[in-house]
């Protein structure tokens, strides 16, 4: 009795080890070109304009309140003495904690041949590069006067005055800058085969069009997807230089992840205030920030894959993987907090260790207890294999971790300066309507942006998709000439 070629291939591997395929319906490499570029070619859905008219408008919000306050000056903001930084510093922290999750996905699980990543890469770094533009608001308008920022930079002047080059202030703007540098080109380097793919579809619609407006508007979007396209033609050469420059721009990327949230952290780090003077700030920056970024990811791209149709390709098994790194981050994250508390009393310096009780029992009780609700108890739900395979739960646990990390950074910022080593200035911080609804705007902007990707950029990175499905192994039964349609 024969057997088939895909029997004796299933048989090869037990049945307990067997994983679901990072494709589910045994899709063809055309279906898949077809589905992900389905969503910049056809017109936009109604959902897509329910979302992308109110963001339009929180975003002016956003820029209305910037504008609010430079022309009036910090005061509309909540700042008092003791806290000199408030809510600004907060969200600069919190959206580079969110960039995080994509250059992470892209660069070190690359270079750790994590193929479950290509699903979900593009929408990521796009994530990263919208958060750290989000994120970079902030240091401007801290300032209160923002024509000094200028200043921050190291360029040559009249009198001769430099920056304060051992301020981790000034770190904070060369390691943001390069990490954005670099995140851009790497996003734009994986964006290249799939925008040279959008541009020979564009040219095969051409063909069937007869009203001068659709030539013409189908004429001017090959002329914008073959311009950034490079010239792609998908040779083997072209292939060649294309994987050796992502492997660099990878390993490049892989160190700036660990380092720019711990120069970010050095913000805190090298200063005498009690609860920030401490040598563990650095790791648990990092892990914070890759649970946050993950969280914003899980947010993100669970309404998308259903909105957009892409089951199959965002899988469930993504969904579950992603969820056991945020569930390892937030235990990381965890630890550090119980940690912060041993080293207070282990160290016996009272105004350290006043610093922590204080935290957690003081007037900013709630919001401590509220962090550590959402991102130490809310992730250990993900132990469990239903929570972490439920879109929905996962979902709303995402919601949860993305609000627990927000919180992270309003208590070790807030309560660690508004009660500092003089009784007699201790002081109350609240923020004011202007913090309120600059943060908000910052969001309308971060939706801006990303529904603008969604709409002219492939959500998914369709080549690498194509990549790890059967049909591009030669070694497989489904792949080469069986695969089905290319």
């Amino acid at each position: 009795m024969s057997v088939s070629a895909e029997q004796t291939f299933s048989t090869t591997t037990p049945k307990e080890l067997e994983r679901k395929p990072l494709v589910l319906n045994q899709r063809s490499l055309g279906w898949i070109s077809d589905k992900i570029c389905s969503i910049t070619e056809g017109p936009a859905p109604k959902w897509w304009w329910y979302a992308f008219i109110p963001s339009i408008m929180v975003m002016t919000l956003c820029f209305t309140m910037i504008g609010y306050l430079i022309s009036t000056g910090v005061g509309v903001w909540g700042l008092n003495q003791p806290v000199a930084w408030g809510w600004a510093i907060v969200n600069f922290v919190f959206w580079i904690g969110i960039g995080h999750a994509g250059t992470l996905i892209s660069a070190i699980l690359f270079l750790l041949r994590q193929k479950w990543r290509t699903s979900i890469n593009r929408a990521a770094e796009a994530m990263t590069i919208f958060a750290v533009m989000c994120a970079g608001i902030f240091p401007m308008i801290h300032v209160g006067r923002i024509w000094y920022a200028w200043w921050l930079f190291p360029i040559p002047n009249a009198n001769s005055i430099w920056p304060q080059f051992r301020s981790p202030l000034l770190w904070d703007v060369f390691a943001v800058s390069t990490y954005f540098t670099v995140s851009l080109l790497f996003w734009y380097m994986g964006l290249i085969p799939d925008l040279a793919t959008i541009r020979d579809r564009l040219r095969l619609q051409a063909v069937g069009l007869t009203e001068p407006l659709g030539r013409f508007i189908n004429k001017a979007k090959q002329y914008v997807y073959g311009f950034f396209s490079l010239g792609w033609t998908g040779s083997n050469r072209h292939w060649s230089n294309y994987e050796k420059a992502y492997l660099l721009l990878a390993g490049l990327s892989t160190p700036l992840v660990l380092s720019v949230h711990s120069i970010v952290s050095f913000d805190f780090a090298v200063s005498q205030v009690p609860g920030w003077h401490t040598t563990i700030f650095p790791p648990y920056f990092v892990a914070g920030a890759i649970f946050s970024g993950f969280g914003m990811v899980l947010t993100l791209l669970i309404p998308l894959r259903t909105l957009c149709g892409l089951e199959d390709v965002i899988t469930t098994r993504h969904i579950e993987l992603m969820c056991k790194v945020t569930l390892a981050t937030g235990s990381i994250v965890g630890y550090a907090y119980g940690m912060e508390f041993f080293i207070a009393w282990y160290g016996g310096n009272p105004y350290e260790l006043y610093a922590f009780k204080n935290r957690a029992f003081g007037p900013y009780w709630w919001s401590y207890w509220i962090m550590v609700s959402c991102n130490v108890i809310s992730p250990q739900l993900f132990w469990s294999k239903w929570c972490r395979t439920t879109p929905w739960f996962v979902f709303i646990v995402s919601i949860f971790v993305n609000i627990g990390m927000w919180f992270e950074r309003f208590v070790i910022v807030i309560t660690s300066l508004h009660r500092d080593y003089l009784p007699s200035s201790w002081g109350y911080y609240s923020p004011s309507w202007v913090d309120v609804l600059t943060f908000v705007g910052t969001f309308g902007l971060f939706m801006t942006l990303f529904l603008l990707f969604i709409r002219f950029l492939p959500l998914c990175a369709i080549s690498e998709i194509k990549g790890v499905t059967p049909q591009a192994d030669p070694h497989h039964p489904l792949g080469g000439a069986k695969g089905g349609q290319h």
